[in-house]
């Protein structure tokens, strides 16, 4: 999930809340949304490779 933030960047959070703390992890933050996507993509990828 790719959120903009009020200093015009974007950051990732995980999909899911983690039950502890009922937030979202922050996976990075990036000054474009392109480069968010591209994180996201990548961080799909390395999860489900096995």
């Amino acid at each position: 999930m790719i959120r903009k933030l009020e200093s015009g960047e974007y950051r990732l959070y995980s999909r899911k809340k983690n039950p502890k703390t009922g937030k979202r992890r922050n996976l990075g933050t990036f000054k474009t949304l392109t480069e968010a996507e591209r994180h996201e993509r990548a961080v799909q990828f390395f999860k489900r490779r096995g």
